[in-house]
């Protein structure tokens, strides 16, 4: 982009702007609409006015990159060559101070903005066009520069790719702009941890040494308490004591659920019999219950086999070392489930036999295929999410995995009270949505995808089956006992006798 291609499109975001806000002013009329239904067409423009504004945000923020990458070029350029590295540090820092008086920044945040301006206009060009095309936003492009910091060219090219280039060998189940930034974060740094060229391992032991506890006053008397902890302890400490909260709620109980955790956790580690004063005059009940959480560990089976370093993925988290999850494993830890994924394609291969009812199978089926509440953006990973028929079982529908959701309370309500509409869901695929304007909205997608074999290993027979069968054939010192069912029938679908799920 040069200036002259830099003037033209601010002059053409002014146009779409002015333009944009004429067509909202004038109502139906401006916007060429006829006279049926013209409520719901105003209704309309107003929503499609939301979407053109969020496309001109990010054309926006693209001419903001190019405008502050190339202001840096061209200062540094004025400045000449540095004397020394005092003289270096001093350029930048003018650089930086420009920026901010220019943009009434502060100066943090306009160094931020030209570090993501050169990474984008010297590592990124994927994300840039998308920027600059509108189909992602400022959100989703400064999330791109952060999940490749620290990679080599190729391996931030990769990431981008696998998000923005439809056409490349295993791209991401839904396009970057299409999620929310906090889910589209989740995904790419996932994605990130599978693929970086330095082990999680090493990069997990390396981590864990900066493990902290962190105490910073805040207002009105109140404070926050953080700890910075391996994944597996914070989850189950925060699905337990999620678990221990609502147990306590009732018609009788007055305080949050967030309120309830807060005094949960304070009478545990205060070492107190659960008794202390709450937020607003009530108390945690005496002798408050030490639930264990319920949290699924999903292993690629040769890194349970300790075969690879492949990370297993904990739900509600992201990926972990495997020998975390192999430990969680071998030490009987009733609060993680184990689900083995298969070599051949990384779809779930078999629920832990150790809490395998059909009920919790199922349910646990649904966390599986869907990771979170489907509904577009929640990241509800809650053991509370509800299972819920997508066509009626009054009106003849089944309780089978291809026919339930499992939306949090909060979507579920919103399903039953007003017009929005689940669409029809897979084994392998959760429900889309309708909303009451007549609107498509997909669900998210978890990205599965084959574990890795090693190049070394070889397999039994002809062919390319990968099964874990032929691969113990041929190691039988691996064979762990994992009382493996590889036929297991993981359809699910109950019969119409079995009593049905809430609904």
């Amino acid at each position: 982009m040069d200036s002259r291609a830099a003037v033209a499109t601010a002059e053409a975001l002014s146009v779409s702007f002015a333009e944009l806000a004429a067509v909202l002013r004038g109502g139906p009329e401006a916007a060429g609409f006829g006279d049926a239904d013209p409520l719901r067409r105003v209704a309309d423009a107003f929503l499609d006015g939301l979407a053109e504004i969020s496309r001109l945000d990010a054309k926006s923020a693209a001419l903001k990159v190019w405008l502050a990458a190339g202001y840096s070029a061209a200062a540094e350029a004025l400045a000449g060559p540095s004397a020394s590295p005092q003289d270096h540090t001093g350029q930048e820092m003018a650089v930086v101070a420009e920026v901010a008086c220019v943009l009434t920044v502060s100066e943090r945040a306009a160094s931020a903005l030209l570090a993501e301006a050169h990474q984008l206009t010297t590592a990124l060009p994927l994300t840039l066009s998308a920027l600059q095309a509108g189909t992602i936003s400022w959100q989703h492009a400064r999330i791109m520069v952060d999940e490749t910091v620290n990679l080599d060219p190729a391996g931030a090219q990769a990431l981008e790719a696998h998000f923005l280039d439809p056409d490349v060998a295993n791209p991401a189940r839904g396009f970057a702009g299409e999620l929310i930034p906090g889910r589209f974060r989740h995904k790419a740094r996932t994605w990130r941890e599978r693929h970086h060229p330095v082990s999680i391992e090493k990069r997990h032991t390396k981590s864990a040494a900066d493990r902290r506890l962190e105490y910073a006053p805040d207002r009105d008397g109140m404070a926050w308490l953080s700890t910075y902890l391996p994944a597996d302890q914070a989850a189950g400490i925060w699905d337990r004591t999620t678990t221990a909260a609502r147990a306590l709620q009732g018609p009788h109980e007055g305080r949050t659920l967030s309120q309830l955790r807060a005094d949960t956790t304070a009478a545990w580690l205060l070492g107190g019999t659960g008794d202390q004063a709450g937020i607003d005059g009530g108390s945690v009940a005496a002798g408050v219950p030490s639930p264990r959480a319920q949290v699924l560990v999903t292993v690629p089976l040769l890194s349970l086999l300790g075969v690879t370093d492949e990370p297993a993925m904990l739900d509600g988290y992201g990926p972990i070392p495997p020998s975390m999850a192999r430990q969680l494993i071998a030490v009987g830890a009733e609060s993680f489930h184990r689900v083995l994924i298969d070599p051949r394609d990384g779809a779930p291969l078999e629920i832990g036999r150790t809490s395998y009812r059909l009920t919790k199978a199922q349910r646990q089926w649904l966390r599986l295929r869907d990771g979170k509440c489907p509904f577009p953006g929640c990241s509800n990973h809650s053991l509370d999410n509800e299972a819920d028929h997508l066509l009626a079982w009054a009106y003849g529908g089944s309780t089978g995995i291809s026919n339930l959701g499992q939306p949090c309370h909060k979507h579920h309500r919103l399903r039953h009270t007003t017009a929005w509409t689940p669409t029809t869901a897979s084994k392998n695929e959760p429900p889309g949505w309708i909303s009451p304007s007549g609107r498509h909205y997909t669900s998210e997608h978890p990205d599965w995808e084959p574990p890795h074999w090693p190049a070394n290993i070889p397999m039994a027979g002809t062919g390319t089956s990968t099964s874990p069968g032929s691969f113990l054939d041929v190691h039988p010192e691996l064979d762990l006992d994992l009382d493996l069912d590889l036929d297991l029938d993981l359809d699910l679908d109950l019969d119409k006798s079995m009593p049905p799920p809430e609904s």
